[in-house]
């Protein structure tokens, strides 16, 4: 008999809806970046009444928080991230897992338990993701990268063009207090606003507002999706193969 193949397990944080093209361009953008590995995929996706629930996690090797916010259930997308960032797990989120990255980092890490989105609390007085001045709402734009980030060597570029579907973004009143020490700002969009994060005190811990793996409906390869699966790859290898 041959050797069982090692299987992947990648958990997609957020409610599914097949109205949300993104939805649709995951798994694929997964599953076009598999070529290199040895090893299947399974992708599961996570729902955030579960999560909220307690769903366990221990065992996925990479999370990616997805577009399509608000979740049904928001303490359970934080409890994942949550999850992701203390236990080295691989993490990428896009659009509504960018936002939900920076609400977890105001709430778990800075301690303001009131901070909000303002989607779904638009009078809280923290709010840390508001409503963009110009929503970016199917359209794209040129992006400059930051010099010596993990975005810029994943994609070997100075600057990168890709396309949005979101009205919210950071909140200029509270950008500074929310980056700075291991959290930067790696991207930032034509009107200089910050369109992207990484943690360098993480393995992989990546989050942009753009939207990269619709790209792969069209056959075009992710590379946030590629280097995102190889850090999964990597941290199953770290501990003790991978999950089954």
């Amino acid at each position: 008999m041959g050797r069982r193949r090692k299987v992947l397990r990648i958990g997609l944080i957020g409610d599914r809806d097949s109205r949300v093209i993104a939805h649709w361009a995951i798994p694929l953008a997964l599953q076009q970046s598999l070529l290199p590995h040895s090893g299947t995929l399974r992708v599961d996706w996570l729902d955030t009444p579960r999560l909220a629930a307690g769903l366990p996690l221990h065992t996925y090797a990479g999370f990616w928080c997805i577009p399509g916010s608000p979740y049904r259930e928001t303490e359970g997308a934080l409890r994942a991230i949550t999850y992701a960032r203390t236990h080295d797990v691989p993490f990428l989120g896009t659009c509504g897992g960018f936002q939900h990255a920076l609400l977890e980092r105001a709430r778990q890490v800075l301690g303001w338990r009131e901070a909000a989105h303002g989607e779904t609390d638009p009078e809280a007085e923290r709010t840390v993701i508001h409503a963009l001045p110009c929503s970016l709402l199917d359209v794209s734009e040129t992006i400059a990268l930051r010099p010596g980030s993990r975005l810029a060597a994943i994609y070997g570029l100075p600057s990168i063009r890709e396309g949005y579907r979101c009205s919210y973004g950071v909140n200029p009143e509270f950008q500074d207090a929310l980056f700075g020490g291991a959290l930067h700002a790696c991207a930032h969009g034509e009107d200089g606003s910050i369109r992207a994060l990484e943690a360098t005190d993480h393995p992989f811990f990546l989050a942009t507002l753009f939207q990269p793996e619709r790209k792969a409906l069209a056959g075009v390869g992710v590379p946030l999706a590629q280097a995102f699966l190889s850090a999964a790859f990597r941290h199953a290898a770290a501990t003790a193969g991978s999950p089954a």
